[in-house]
């Protein structure tokens, strides 16, 4: 639908990043004027438009700002798409998830001999020197072990899947114990994005969700998060 090299990425306080395309850069043939407009009091009214390939019909699936509002920057000329309507998205040639990254956030991840232990329904379901510490700007520490310094025999696949445009695609195991079944407690990426890569094949349990995870023994404050009251 576009290709460009000369994107803007619109950032507003409280929303995700957007990618805003040039006209020019903007495969025209596929759009058709759709009946929506939406109001917003920073950039004015936007136009929107369905896209039609010939071979599939996606109503109001982009949108333009043709007469922006005084002080919004010269986006007239630029069309944004709504990121879930489109089937893959790319900078350059590595495919980007959810949304447009921000430039304000980060993530490191550090490797780490601190020994992490996890106590699910009271029993130790990981015990690791071998950690890599995953730190994310707005998110609580994550602590990625060996899938060999976790009791393995307690897990199961999921089928369940979630995008980061950060990390890249995770994919999850169930996790049984004497007590009960939980549901995607442990998440892992088979091929992080580059960012990431020390993280590959290593999994991370839900701390807002087990008992309680120990780094050198001492307790780690638990933070609320989507997954506090559970979100599959």
């Amino acid at each position: 639908m576009a290709d460009t090299t000369n994107a803007l990425v619109f950032y507003e306080s409280d929303h995700l990043p957007v990618y805003y395309f040039p006209i020019g850069d903007v495969r025209e043939e596929f759009l058709l004027p759709s009946k929506t407009t939406t109001e917003d009091p920073f950039k004015g009214t936007a136009t929107h438009y369905s896209l039609n390939t010939g071979i599939t019909l996606v109503e109001d699936a982009a949108w333009r700002y043709l007469d922006p509002v005084k002080g919004c920057p010269p986006i007239s000329d630029y069309m944004s798409f709504t990121w879930s309507k489109m089937g893959h998205w790319f900078e350059e040639d590595e495919e980007i998830f959810v949304h447009a990254r921000d430039p304000f956030r980060r993530i490191d991840c550090l490797p780490s001999s601190r020994r992490v232990q996890v106590i699910l329904d009271g029993e130790q379901v990981a015990d690791s020197r071998r950690g890599v510490f995953l730190f994310e700007t707005g998110h609580p520490v994550r602590h990625y072990l060996p899938i060999a310094d976790t009791r393995l025999d307690m897990f199961a696949p999921s089928r369940y899947i979630s995008r980061c445009p950060y990390k890249g695609i995770s994919s999850y195991y169930h996790v049984t114990t004497k007590a009960k079944r939980h549901e995607n407690l442990v998440w892992y990426y088979p091929e992080p994005v580059h960012e990431a890569e020390r993280i590959k094949g290593l999994v991370c349990f839900h701390h807002e969700l087990v008992d309680k995870i120990l780094v050198d023994g001492v307790e780690i404050p638990k933070e609320a998060t989507a997954a506090s009251s559970g979100y599959f």
